[in-house]
Order: C-alpha cells, then sequence, then structure tokens
C-alpha cells in the first residue's frame, strides 16, 4: 500500500486534508475550520463603497491610451488627475495616498481598470506624477472615498469636466505636494520659501480618515499661476493648479 488514497466506487471523494482534519477533529471541527477560513477571507475583502478605504497596489496609464474613450466614454486625458477603479462608479472622487512616500492627490474615477491582479487602481500619468510614483510603475497605495460619484456617464460628462474651466474664473493656487506627515509639508513650504516662491502655504484638508496637508503657492490670477507652474517644473517639481 502506497499511502495514496483513491476513490472508492459508490462512494464520495476525500481529499487527504479533508480526510485527516475530520479524524482529528471531528465534522464539528471541520465546520469551525471552514467557517474560520471562511471569515479570514472575507476580512482581506476590502469594499471601498462599504468602507471608504481600500489598500493595495497602484499602477499609471498614459501615451498609449491619451485621445482615447475610457469606460465612461470621456476622452482619456493623461495630464488630468484621473484614475480607473473597478466598481466605484464614475464621478468618485478619491484621495489615494503613495505609502512608499506619504504623498497624496486627488483623483476622479472615470474609466474601469486595473486588470491585472493585486491592483487596486490606475492612475493618470499626471496624478502618479503628482505622488511620484512614475519611475517606481508600481507601488502599494491607501485609497479613501472623499465623494461618491452617480455612476451616471451622462451626467459626468455634463458636470465633471466643466469644473476646470470654473475654477480659471477664481482665485488659483500652484500645489506642489500633498502629505500625510505634516512635517514633510513643513520641509517642502520651507525649500519653496528659500528658492524664492512667495505666498507659500499649507492648507489642511480633513476627511472621516485623516488628515492631509497640501503646500500652495497663492497666485493672483491665471497668468501668475502658469508662469509659477513653469518657474516649478524648471525646478523638478510636479505642479497643479487649482482654484482655492
Amino acid at each position: 500500500m502506497t499511502g495514496e488514497m483513491k476513490a472508492v466506487s459508490g462512494a464520495p471523494t476525500l481529499t487527504r486534508e479533508i480526510f485527516l482534519t475530520r479524524t482529528l477533529l471531528g465534522w464539528g471541527g471541520l465546520f469551525f475550520l471552514t467557517l474560520l477560513f471562511f471569515l479570514s477571507a472575507c476580512t482581506r475583502i476590502q469594499l471601498p463603497e462599504a468602507t471608504g478605504v481600500q489598500t493595495g497596489l497602484a499602477s499609471w496609464y498614459g501615451a498609449d491610451f491619451h485621445g482615447r474613450p475610457t469606460s465612461s466614454q470621456e476622452i482619456f486625458d493623461m495630464y488630468d488627475l484621473t484614475a480607473a477603479h473597478r466598481t466605484l462608479p464614475f464621478g468618485t472622487r478619491v484621495m489615494v495616498t503613495n505609502l512608499k512616500n506619504g504623498k497624496s492627490v486627488v483623483v476622479r474615477i472615470n474609466d474601469r481598470g486595473p486588470f491585472v491582479r493585486g491592483r487596486i487602481i490606475d492612475l493618470s500619468y499626471a496624478a502618479a506624477k503628482a505622488i511620484d510614483m512614475v519611475i517606481d510603475g508600481v507601488v502599494p497605495v491607501r485609497l479613501e472615498v472623499l465623494e461618491m460619484g452617480r455612476g451616471d456617464k451622462a451626467a459626468l460628462q455634463r458636470e465633471m469636466r466643466p469644473r476646470r474651466t470654473e475654477e480659471i474664473k477664481g482665485k488659483l493656487a500652484v500645489q506642489v505636494g500633498a502629505f500625510v506627515q505634516r512635517s514633510n509639508a513643513q520641509r517642502l513650504a520651507a525649500e519653496l520659501r528659500r528658492r524664492g516662491f512667495k505666498k507659500v502655504v499649507i492648507v489642511e484638508y480633513k476627511t472621516r480618515q485623516a488628515v492631509y496637508y497640501r503646500v500652495r503657492v497663492l497666485c493672483r490670477n491665471r497668468s501668475a499661476a502658469e508662469k509659477t507652474a513653469a518657474r516649478l517644473a524648471q525646478a523638478g517639481y510636479t505642479p497643479i493648479i487649482f482654484g482655492y
């Protein structure tokens, strides 16, 4: 006898693991162990729609998809702060934090993906650059849902895109970084001031889960914001123009 278990005609097939478990623990123990495995698996499945927070791996996409329609039918702009997620409704706004360096960025979900096992979000090139993950390609991130979208494709095209032009009419600021640690924001602000940038401020953004510290340079108008952004880009930073 080789010790290999074989099925007997007319009898249910038992694997070696189930046979040993039933022998050692009995059927009650087998049921308990099965329930334990099930609950353990459930704890590993994170649903951002229910909890508001999700952790996992992020990747990014850019030039190969620039100008093509997304799953929401919005044209993909690699320089816009958008992202692809498998389940979050279109229009949902998410704070994405790079767990390697603590940098954060807010993105809008307008596409579906990523379809690679283990990854939870695909960022646009601009969003990836904002949290300094372009070179790494794939990094661990934390997602926090800030505002759930309606998921309506027509509403997404009608309501979400004009926000960028609406910001142009108001006061503007150039964001240079966003962090989960205040000390990192203070360090960047001091560095910018040493480089001659004026009106550098740290803006706190509080959510239900955390506080984020955004480093911004205030500007009078669109022209001043664009000039400031150009200076920052030449100095090696990743500027993003926002309304405030």
